[in-house]
């Protein structure tokens, strides 16, 4: 039987792995957006705020965000296999403590701890994947991996509708977190069993420090965004946030100070002078603001004004994810030919779905769940033509010593930008929605939503222009 000399696993068995490690990433997708379905119903039985709520969502994002390039640095220490089933085992139980929790301030600390275990978990899925398929049959699994990626959205959406209208055993909302554990552990026992060992990577450290201060900044910039509504924005909220900006602007001379006394910094410095990189990086950011912050505002919007049932409610994107994975499985090739313009032309995409569903609520009063779903399939379709390249264009420059760095970077920006759409955006909407309506608030939020999208297109178009 052939051999694979990298890891140790023959090449019916590497398919297996595959399985385990993709079944762990879907696992981390579907909870993304399970959570968003459940959310209104979160809101009602724990008595929770507009703030916790948006927390729930927001310091999973920022603990996830802050700690994934450790996560992928401890996989380099102590090997994939460990530190990946230690991440999964983590998950779990922090999945259980989800469902366990019995006021909003728990969910957000269990949150905080889940999105700490889904960063050991995640990186060890590429991890994986660049160990055992360097041949012809990369190409392959990669494609099983993104079409996994895609489908987890449709999933999360359709069964976090299926498990708060079912109520089994009257669990109601924490049923989208149990579900976690049966499917963590099924993973635990045959990653254990089936996994190779993977080879460790010599003189590898965790900057410990660069990871705690770059936590603190950004939770002291978003924090106040997600709270500011509860504490009438008080004087002192500003002071929070400055510090923030203090501590996140000093970041990148820490880095540069370890780095001096010759330790590994979080962050590569290399990849600060790459000006195409940059501007990528600011692109992404963007177009991730309007992405989280999109479910979560029309999930809301559509349960509380529209009255839509959690399981209706859920199909309703389920077409969106549909379309998403469709135009993912183009963008590639439509990408070789037409470069960043694909980016721009998805960009433009949903920004025409963005008008269009603007229009059907402010046309008719109360838009049926099968309106809007048409509506929701063309923002996901834009959506598919820009998220599948995008990380492509972004890293096009980067050197293949920096991949690992970059993508790091990537997946950092992309998830800060997530919870920070939340924060800012949710705040947004709240705020108008007590003052307003829900109908202006949600206007408010699609025009800061196209606004950040247009932002995007700038920083791609700029990108088009730079040098490496």
């Amino acid at each position: 039987m052939h051999q694979m000399v990298t890891a140790g696993v023959d090449i019916s068995r590497r398919w297996w792995v595959l399985a385990i490690v993709v079944a762990a990433q879907f696992m981390f997708g579907v909870d993304a957006f399970v959570v968003n379905v459940a959310i209104p119903t979160i809101a009602i039985e724990l008595n929770a705020s507009p703030a916790q709520i948006e927390s729930v969502i927001a310091i999973y994002l920022i603990s996830y965000a802050t700690l994934i390039v450790t996560g992928g640095r401890l996989g380099d220490i102590y090997g994939t296999k460990p530190v990946f089933l230690a991440g999964v085992l983590g998950f779990t139980v922090t999945s259980l403590w989800c469902a366990l929790a019995r006021s909003g301030p728990e969910l957000i600390m269990a949150r905080l701890a889940q999105g700490a275990t889904a960063a050991a978990m995640v990186p060890q899925v590429l991890a994986t994947l660049h160990l055992l398929f360097a041949d012809q049959a990369r190409a392959r699994a990669f494609g099983i991996y993104g079409v996994a990626l895609g489908l987890a959205g449709a999933a999360g959406f359709a069964l976090g509708g299926v498990l708060v209208t079912l109520d089994i055993a009257h669990l109601g909302w924490r049923t989208v977190f149990l579900v976690n554990v049966p499917f963590g552990l099924a993973i635990i026992a045959a990653g254990t069993r089936i996994m190779p060992p993977a080879p460790l990577r010599p003189g590898t450290r965790l900057d410990i420090p660069g990871a705690v201060v770059l936590f603190v900044g950004l939770l002291c910039l978003i924090g106040p965004l997600l709270f500011g509504h509860d504490v009438h924005w008080a004087p002192w909220l500003w002071l929070i946030m400055a510090a923030g900006v203090v501590i996140v602007a000093a970041f990148p001379r820490l880095e540069r100070a370890i780095a001096s006394r010759g330790g590994m910094p979080l962050i590569d410095l290399s990849l600060l002078s790459d000006v195409r990189f940059m501007r990528g990086l600011c692109a992404a950011f963007f177009f991730f603001l309007a992405n989280l912050s999109f479910y979560f505002v029309m999930t809301v919007f559509m349960q509380k004004t529209l009255q839509i049932p959690p399981l209706q409610g859920g199909l309703v994107f389920v077409p969106l994810a549909l379309t998403f994975v469709v135009a993912s499985r183009h963008s590639g090739a439509r990408a070789k030919h037409r470069g960043t313009l694909v980016l721009i032309e998805g960009c433009i995409v949903q920004m025409i779905a963005l008008a269009a569903i603007g229009l059907l609520v402010f046309q008719i009063e109360a838009p049926s769940a099968l309106a809007l779903s048409l509506v929701l399939a063309i923002f996901g379709y834009g959506q598919g033509l820009v998220m599948a390249p995008l990380s492509s264009a972004v890293l096009v420059t980067v050197k293949p010593a920096a991949a690992g760095a970059g993508s790091g970077m990537y997946g950092t920006t992309a998830q800060i930008a997530n919870a920070a759409g939340v924060a800012a955006i949710g705040a947004v909407f709240f705020a108008i929605e007590a003052s307003r309506s829900a109908q202006h608030a949600l206007f408010a939020a699609l025009v800061m939503f196209v606004l950040s999208i247009v932002t995007c297109v700038a920083f791609l178009s700029w990108m088009r222009c730079a040098r490496a």
